[in-house]
C-alpha cells in the first residue's frame, strides 16, 4: 500500500502521523510524507528602503527550511516504526498540490489531519480535508483529534 500523509506544523498533523505509525498496514507499505508551502505574493515596489522581493524570498526560504525539518522528522519517526519513506516539500495551493501528488505518486490512501473548523472560519479559510475527500483520486483518511469542552461546536453531539 502506498500512503501519502500531508503534514503542516499543527497538532492535527501530529495526530495524523501518530495514527499512521500505530496502525497495522499491509506488508510492503510505504509512506510519502508531504508538506505544502503556499506561495506568498511578491511585490515589486520598494517602500521606505525595504526591498519587498528580498524580504519575501527570505521568508520563503525560512518557511521551506521549517517544512523540510518537519518532513525529515516525520520520516525519521516513520522509519523507526518500520516504514520505507520519502519526503516532499511541495509548493502551491494545498488542495491542488496534494490532489496532484496523490495522483502522481499512485497513492492508495491519503492521510490528513482535521483542523475542525466550523462556521465562518471554515468558509473564510476553506477546508483542505473536505476538498480532498471530495476530489482526491484515492481514499482519504481524515484523522480528527479528541473533542474537548473548549471546542467551538454548534451544540452537543
Amino acid at each position: 500500500m502506498r500512503i501519502l500523509i500531508a503534514l503542516d506544523a499543527s497538532p492535527h498533523s501530529e495526530r495524523a502521523l501518530a495514527f499512521v505509525r500505530r496502525m497495522r498496514w499491509p506488508a510492503g507499505s510505504s509512506v510519502v510524507v508531504a508538506s505544502v508551502m503556499q506561495p506568498v505574493g511578491i511585490g515589486a515596489a520598494t517602500t521606505n528602503g525595504l526591498d519587498i522581493p528580498i524580504v519575501a524570498a527570505e521568508l520563503l526560504d525560512e518557511q521551506r527550511r521549517r517544512l523540510e525539518e518537519l518532513v525529515a522528522s516525520a520520516e525519521r519517526a516513520l522509519r523507526e516504526s518500520g516504514f520505507p519513506t520519502e519526503g516532499r516539500v511541495l509548493i502551491g495551493d494545498p488542495r491542488e498540490v496534494l490532489f496532484d501528488a496523490a495522483r502522481m505518486e499512485r497513492t492508495d490512501l491519503l492521510v490528513v489531519g482535521s483542523h475542525g473548523r466550523t462556521g465562518i472560519a471554515r468558509l473564510m479559510l476553506g477546508s483542505v480535508s473536505s476538498h480532498l475527500v471530495t476530489h482526491a483520486p484515492c481514499s482519504v483518511l481524515v484523522v480528527k483529534g479528541p473533542q474537548t469542552a473548549d471546542d467551538p461546536k454548534d451544540g452537543p453531539s
